[in-house]
């Protein structure tokens, strides 16, 4: 081999070298990214950590934690240049929160009325349509479940919150308002033996979109996603039961209605019998006090001046007898 062809293939050799390991070696990592590098296919761990040793553990049950133990990576913050060599490679994921439709299907983007409307049953087998909105985040301390893990996460994630929403519905009920009347005796309003599940629904929208939250709150260690908030915004009955559904509510809200004037009256009836007794109670208060007044008076008398008592007697008998108009004596 001559030494110009020698010399032209270390040349090219370099130039290889140069373009691949120094010119596209180095990259940089966003504000609102984090990145993880695999090095011959294998991520980058810290140590023999697992996800068991962080607290997103503890949303798991005892028997998913072997299921679920991944390995903790090393993860890449924010900024750079950063530099990697050729036989590796750099995964970069954004931890911003985003939204997205709780009827989308990742895997099939046509089902649920083109990722409109999700249908579920009731207890009492109506179908009824839900609509809202999740929103979600990458976990960073589970990178490995999110890349490594399943093939479509947010599609894993998707499935396992409509499942635990479907089974909620079906079996939802809503909780019973008591209240203690003064007597001790219970009363159930009359709102709360509806028994219409939609109702119960839409009345406790806020119970419900709560319970998604903390049913929800293991997907991090699951899929290595966040969910921060389920939005359920709208329960919407089948077309040819609303018509009767609105009729029935508005049956109810009457009765309501008459039950709420009724107790207003029977409380304001209560406390106008309350003031009546105590007016009558200080009227009474006021006529027995002078006397009583007296009473002490005379016998402070009677006790220092006992000689004074007869004259105040008698003074009061002859204040008496000039108002009397007939006088009645007792003959000895």
């Amino acid at each position: 081999m001559s030494p110009e062809l020698m010399n032209g293939i270390m040349l090219g050799i370099g130039a290889w070298f140069v373009v691949r390991c120094v010119l596209t070696g180095f990259f940089t990592v966003d504000q609102n990214q984090r990145a993880v590098k695999t090095v011959f296919g294998r991520a980058q761990r810290v140590g023999n950590a697992t996800t068991q040793d962080d607290p997103i553990a503890e949303t798991l049950k005892t028997d998913e934690l072997q299921r679920y133990a991944y390995p903790q990576l090393r993860v890449i913050p924010p900024g750079g240049p950063y530099f990697k060599w050729p036989w590796e490679r750099v995964y970069k994921v954004s931890i911003a929160t985003e939204t997205i439709n709780m009827a989308h299907d990742p895997d099939s983007p046509t089902a649920n009325h083109n990722g409109t409307l999700l249908e579920a049953v009731t207890k009492d087998q109506l179908n009824t349509g839900l609509s809202g909105q999740i929103r979600y985040r990458i976990s960073e301390r589970n990178l490995y479940a999110y890349l490594f893990s399943v093939r479509n996460p947010i599609a894993h994630v998707m499935g396992y919150f409509v499942s635990i929403l479907r089974e909620r519905i079906a079996n939802f009920e809503a909780p019973r308002n008591t209240a203690l009347r003064e007597e001790g005796e219970l009363r159930l309003d009359a709102a709360s033996v509806e028994g219409i599940s939609i109702n119960d629904l839409r009345k406790n929208l806020r119970d419900l979109n709560e319970h998604m939250d903390r049913e929800c709150k293991s997907s991090a260690a699951r899929y290595g996603i966040v969910l921060d908030a389920s939005l359920i915004t709208g329960i919407d009955p089948p077309a040819e039961v609303e018509s009767a559904l609105a009729a029935i509510n508005t049956a109810h809200n009457q009765v309501s209605s008459d039950i709420s004037l009724a107790e207003a009256a029977a409380d304001q009836k209560i406390v106008q019998s309350k003031r009546a007794v105590e007016i009558e109670t200080l009227k009474a208060q006021a006529e027995v006090e002078p006397l009583q007044q007296l009473a002490a008076q005379l016998t402070a008398i009677s006790r220092t001046h006992p000689a004074v008592l007869p004259m105040y007697v008698r003074n009061v008998k002859l204040g008496l007898l000039k108002k009397a108009q007939r006088i009645i004596k007792e003959v000895d």
